[in-house]
């Protein structure tokens, strides 16, 4: 049943949950400053590049999170 005195619901945009990112390497290539990783989240599938300077070393994050 419809009524003619009540407003309709606002819809809120949904936002996305923020969680810890686990990143999988889509791909990686050797340069002259280490080895560069194309990563994406295994959950909301966001990208990134990482430089890993050397093979004993942690990745760095050379770029922001890009959006699927």
């Amino acid at each position: 049943m419809t009524s003619l005195q009540t407003l309709p619901t606002p819809r809120t945009p949904s936002t996305p949950v923020p969680h810890e990112h686990a990143w999988l390497v889509e791909s990686r290539h050797r340069t002259s400053d280490g080895t560069v990783l194309y990563v994406r989240c295994t959950d909301c599938a966001m990208r990134r590049v990482d430089l890993q300077p050397r093979t004993q070393m942690p990745p760095t994050a050379l770029s922001r999170h890009l959006p699927a």
